[in-house]
C-alpha cells in the first residue's frame, strides 16, 4: 500500500474518533446542567423551598440570630468592597443583642437575605423531611460534614442518637435515592441539584446503613452457607473488620456474580457477568473467561455514585425492582451516561451496594461508623445519668413503732392448750351438737 494512501486512512480514522469524542461530549453536556453567566450572585440559598423568603420565615428565631449575628464571613476589614458592605449593617454585638435592636422578624430576615449573599462560607438552608410527613429547616454551612448535621437534628428532635439515622437525596424523576456518608460535606452535595430541582432530602432511619460491619460475614465470606455464617460470633466479626479494615489498604469484597444491564435508550436488560474489583466494576463479554486479562472495566468509582431504585420493574422493565444505579452526581435526568443494573433478589442487591461502597469510601465508612457509636454511646449515658433513680425503700426499725408491732412483727406462737382448755372445748363442741 503507499504510504500517502495510508496516512489517508489514518487521518480518516482520526477524524472519525474525533467526531465520536465531540458526540459523546455533547451528550454529556445535555446530560448536565447549564450554568448561566452570573450565576454566583443568583445561587441557590435554600432547598426544599420555591421561596427564600419562605425558606427564612421556616428557620427557628435561633438559627435566624445566629445568621444575623455572624459578621465574620461578610468581612474581614481587609477588602474594601466588605467595608462598604458592612458599613450598612448595624454595628457588631451578639446575638441577643442584634436580635432585640431589630423591631420586627421581617427586618431580621432582610438582614439575613443580605447577609447569605454576601457570606464567603456559602450557607444553605434546607428543608428534612421525617418519616410522619412533618419537616425540620436547618442552615448549613459548607464547612459542616453530614455527621454535624445528624448531630443537629438530633439535638432538635430529641430523638436517640442510634448508628442508623441517615440523611437520603431522592431523585422523582429517575426514581432513586441514595444515603449520603457522613464524612461528606452537605452543602457541596446539595451544590450538584438543579437551581429548580424538584429532589428531597430525608431524615430517616436505615438499618442497613453500617451492616458490612455489624455483618461483615455477608460480605467477605459470601461464597459459604447461610447456616455457617449465622454461627459466627462477635469475637470473629472483629476479626474480619480488622483483618480487611487494618491494613494500609482496604481489602475489598472479591464479589462476582449474575447482573442485569439496562441498555442504552431501551428498556431491554441483558444477563453479565461482573467482578468487583478495588480499581472499579468490571465484566466478562460474551465468549470470553473470568481471567483478568479478559475483563472488561465497567465503571470506575472515583466519579459515580451509587443509588437504590423505586419500581424500576415498571418504569424500565426491570426483571425484578432489585436494582441499582451508577452515575455522576451531577447527572440529574435520563442519560446513557447513567448506568442501570439488576439484580435477582434482595440479598444480592444488599451486598452489591455494600460492597460498592466500601470500594469507594473505604477506611473512611470504618471511621465513620466509630464515630456514630462514639456519640450514641455518650447519648445512652446521659439518657441514664438523666433518668430519676427509683427511692431506696425505707428501713423498719421496732423503735419506730412504740405503740404496735412493726408491719413485719412476727408474734410468737400460743402456748399449748391446757387440760382444762380441751375439756372445755369438747363440752362446748357436745353442746353444739345436740
Amino acid at each position: 500500500m503507499l504510504p500517502c494512501v495510508q496516512e489517508t486512512e489514518k487521518m480518516d480514522d482520526f477524524d472519525a474518533a474525533f467526531g465520536y469524542l465531540l458526540g459523546e461530549m455533547d451528550n454529556l453536556a445535555q446530560s448536565l446542567t447549564p450554568v448561566e453567566p452570573g450565576t454566583r450572585k443568583n445561587c441557590t440559598f435554600s432547598i426544599g423551598f420555591t421561596d427564600l423568603n419562605e425558606s427564612l420565615h421556616e428557620l427557628e428565631d435561633q438559627d435566624l440570630d445566629a445568621l444575623v449575628a455572624d459578621r465574620e464571613s461578610t468581612s474581614d476589614g481587609n477588602d474594601p468592597a466588605d467595608q462598604g458592605a458592612a458599613a450598612t449593617l448595624p454595628p457588631p454585638s451578639n446575638s441577643v443583642g442584634s436580635s432585640e435592636g431589630l423591631q420586627t422578624k421581617a427586618e431580621r430576615i432582610q438582614l439575613a437575605l443580605q447577609k447569605l449573599k454576601e457570606a464567603r462560607v456559602r450557607k444553605l438552608i434546607v428543608k428534612l423531611l421525617m418519616s410522619d410527613g412533618s419537616s425540620k429547616t436547618l442552615m448549613v454551612d459548607e464547612r459542616q460534614t453530614v455527621r454535624e448535621v445528624l448531630d443537629k437534628l438530633f439535638e432538635k428532635t430529641h430523638c436517640d442518637c442510634s448508628v442508623d439515622w441517615s440523611l437520603f437525596e431522592t431523585n422523582s424523576e429517575l426514581q432513586i435515592e441514595r444515603g449520603f456518608e457522613d464524612h461528606e460535606h452537605l452543602v457541596e452535595l446539595l451544590s450538584a441539584w438543579t437551581r429548580f430541582s424538584e429532589n428531597k432530602i430525608y431524615f430517616l432511619s436505615r438499618p442497613q446503613k453500617y451492616v458490612m460491619f455489624t455483618e461483615p460475614q455477608l460480605f467477605y465470606m459470601w461464597k459459604k452457607k447461610t447456616a455457617c455464617l449465622s454461627g459466627i460470633n462477635e469475637k470473629g466479626k472483629q476479626m474480619l473488620i480488622k483483618e480487611h479494615f487494618g491494613g494500609l489498604t482496604v481489602i475489598v469484597p472479591d464479589l462476582e456474580g449474575k447482573l442485569y444491564l439496562k441498555e442504552d435508550g431501551k428498556k431491554l436488560w441483558k444477563p453479565l457477568y461482573f467482578m468487583l474489583r478495588a480499581s472499579g466494576l468490571y465484566y466478562v463479554p460474551k465468549g470470553k473467561t473470568r481471567a483478568t486479562s479478559d475483563l472488561v472495566c465497567f465503571v470506575r468509582f472515583e466519579k459515580v455514585n451509587i443509588y437504590t431504585t423505586k419500581n424500576h420493574k415498571h418504569k424500565y422493565k426491570a426483571p425484578t425492582n432489585f436494582c441499582f444505579v451508577l452515575k455522576h452526581p451531577c447527572i440529574q435526568r435520563e442519560s446513557h451516561y447513567v448506568r442501570f443494573l439488576c439484580c435477582d433478589d434482595k440479598h444480592t442487591l444488599l451486598l452489591w451496594v455494600n460492597s460498592i461502597r466500601i470500594a469507594k469510601y473505604g477506611t473512611a465508612l470504618l471511621e465513620n461508623y466509630q464515630a456514630a457509636m462514639k456519640r450514641a454511646s455518650a447519648s445512652q449515658r446521659l439518657h441514664f445519668a438523666a433518668e430519676p433513680r427509683p427511692a431506696s425503700p425505707k428501713t423498719t426499725n421496732v423503735e419506730d413503732y412504740p405503740h404496735e408491732p412493726p408491719p413485719d412483727f412476727i408474734p410468737p406462737p400460743p402456748p399449748p392448750p391446757s387440760e382444762n382448755t380441751q375439756v372445755l372445748r369438747h363440752v362446748l363442741s357436745s353442746f353444739c351438737l345436740d
